[in-house]
């Protein structure tokens, strides 16, 4: 077997042995159960209930979660923009970096506190160590925002013991759950993480550029500074915000085949285990199986044509007689190599991770479309928490299609799927394309009518020009945050239209699921009986997968046709 590919498939495969544990860890976290780590955890989560003055044992509606989750961004909003439109003059700057406009740091603010961490700047040059830390703060929250909201669903799914009245308000307390979210699974990991990335080189430090000299003997300025803890954070908390400018491609960020294999499989490691948890806390272990088929069927129908692509090199470029026998190496590390990039795109697109350890803008032009189906479904992985609530959403409606198809009330879980709970899902599943495409076309007409006006929006032409604003705003509204690099994204256009979309995207698909969860959890519970539709089987993976196709392939499929497809022809 291709060493390159053993790689791949060792990759998925630790993921996995990993992810099961750790997810059975997850649910009874979650579960209130006792860990292990309880004498360790348990001090520190009361320090900070303490201090925020919770109560976990005070459980709060659906509603309530909610109110709590938006009222606190806004606060993070508030601190962020300070602190990025003030970073020159504030503490830890010993590079001297400026501060940010206001249209950037909207962008970035609005980016960071909603998962996305999309960078219309350039991580050492835009800010400053303390710009850089407080980033890192927002990466640790909008994470462990994603994994409390998504765990309150989960409660809401559990099966009633007991009166439908008390039931709707077991849904858990956000406070509660966003805390141990924080101290008892992102914390812990991400040290781990650091370790091994500082072992290996990555820097952690509060001084300023180095210097060396090269073997030119030119004087070189290299950029560090508390790199390894960042990184844990955006690979585990599918953030992706880069500490340097290139992301994971850099030497410091990235040393070695190893830690990209540490980095790669951070990506995909919680977003899998969430789904375990799932199965452990509802006690259905083989409905959450079928959501990982379902799943990982879609992932590897992305990644494995991505890798054959990316290993057999560009047709273009074989036209001029140049040799591609390492496969297509522009805008990759030898380091890495052609499958371990392309593995990488896809695992960061399918999440919204986006972090990058090669330029996707220089991906030959259907693994550039297959990262972008990635974030247009939005739900294959997903990131931490808000991936299973995208997928919730295609359950429901899967599930309200086999009913009518079979003549009966459509139930999910014991509970009748109504017009209120459809009309809720519609919503949700059209806003994604929607915000794409709207926000494509917009900028598309801009540039076509106006183009010595945004001449430098696009270094390349014609059809990949149009797949450079394509891809940036599926980032957006996918909360992914990775992009085609050769778009000049730092305007006032782009960094207010990708904050809005970023809005919209993050926070009304969280209050959709929320809702539907916490509006089925107040119905009455009806037995199973030989009429129930079995949700844990392959006729219903069947079903959910075709709803994720249909809606994917009449939403994007002509937009994609214009872009990644065209210039794919366009190269024969």
């Amino acid at each position: 077997m291709n060493t390159e590919i053993f790689g791949v498939i060792a990759m998925f495969l630790v993921t996995i042995t990993l992810a099961i544990p750790l997810g059975k860890y997850i649910g009874k976290v979650y579960n209130g159960n006792k860990t292990l780590w309880d004498p360790i955890f348990n001090p520190l989560d009361k320090l900070f209930f303490k201090a925020g003055g919770i109560n976990p044992a005070n459980n709060m509606t659906w509603q309530q979660n909610l109110v709590a989750l938006l009222t606190i961004n806004i606060v993070w909003f508030l601190l962020s923009m300070f602190v990025l439109m003030s970073q020159s003059w504030l503490p830890l700057n010993p590079d001297g970096n400026s501060s940010m406009t206001a249209d950037l740091a909207f962008n970035t603010t609005i980016s960071f506190i909603t998962n996305t961490n999309l960078q219309h700047y350039s991580g050492e040059s835009g800010l400053s160590y303390f710009g850089q830390i407080t980033l890192m703060l927002w990466q640790f929250i909008s994470a462990a925002a994603g994994m409390a909201i998504c765990a309150t669903v989960f409660k809401a799914m559990k099966p009633v013991l007991h009166s439908a009245k008390e039931k709707a308000a077991e849904v858990g307390n956000f406070y509660c759950l966003f805390v141990k979210s924080c101290t008892r699974i992102l914390l812990p990991l991400c040290v781990v993480v650091a370790v091994l990335l500082l072992l290996n080189g990555t820097p952690m430090t509060f001084k300023g550029k180095d210097q060396f000299i090269s073997v030119q003997g030119d004087t070189v300025n290299v950029s560090r500074g508390p790199a390894a803890a960042m990184i844990a954070i955006k690979q585990l908390g599918t953030n992706g915000g880069g500490f340097f400018g290139v992301n994971s491609a850099h030497p410091l960020e990235n040393p070695n085949y190893f830690t990209n294999t540490i980095e790669n499989v951070c990506i995909i490691l919680i977003p899998i285990a969430m789904i375990f948890a799932l199965g452990f806390m509802l006690k259905r272990k083989r409905f959450a199986w079928m959501i990982l088929g379902i799943m990982t069927l879609g992932f590897l129908l992305l990644v494995i044509p991505s890798i054959y692509y990316e290993m057999h090199g560009n047709t273009a470029i074989a036209k001029m007689g140049v040799l591609q026998n390492l496969g297509s190496m522009e805008g990759k590390e030898v380091r890495f190599g052609p499958a371990a990039s392309a593995y990488w795109g896809i695992t960061s697109t399918v999440t919204s991770n986006g972090s990058v350890n090669a330029m996707h803008d220089s991906f030959t032009p259907l693994t550039g479309m297959f990262a972008m189906l990635g974030m247009m479904v939005n739900a294959f992985y997903g990131g931490v928490g808000v991936g299973f609530l995208n997928f919730y959403i295609f359950m429901i409606i899967a599930v309200f299609i086999s009913g009518l198809m079979v003549g009966r009330t459509p139930e999910f879980l014991g509970k009748k799927i109504e017009a209120k709970e459809m009309k809720i899902a519609a919503i949700i599943a059209l806003l994604h394309p929607f915000l794409i495409l709207v926000g494509t076309a917009i900028s598309s007409h801009l540039y076509a009518h106006n183009p010595q006006t945004y001449a430098g929006w696009l270094n390349n032409p014609s059809s990949h020009g149009y797949s450079e604003m394509l891809y940036e705003f599926t980032s957006s509204s996918a909360n992914n945050g990775s992009g085609f690099a050769g778009l000049g994204n730092n305007t006032p256009f782009w960094n207010i239209a990708c904050g809005i979309v970023m809005l919209l995207a993050r926070y009304l698909p969280i209050i959709g699921p929320v809702a539907i969860a916490g509006i089925l959890a107040k119905k009455k519970y009806i037995p199973e009986s030989a009429g129930t539709l079995k949700t844990d089987n392959s006729t219903f993976a069947i079903m959910i997968f075709a709803v994720i196709f249909i809606i994917a392939a009449l939403s994007f499929f002509p937009a994609l046709a214009l872009g990644p497809i065209a210039e794919y022809f366009g190269m024969k």
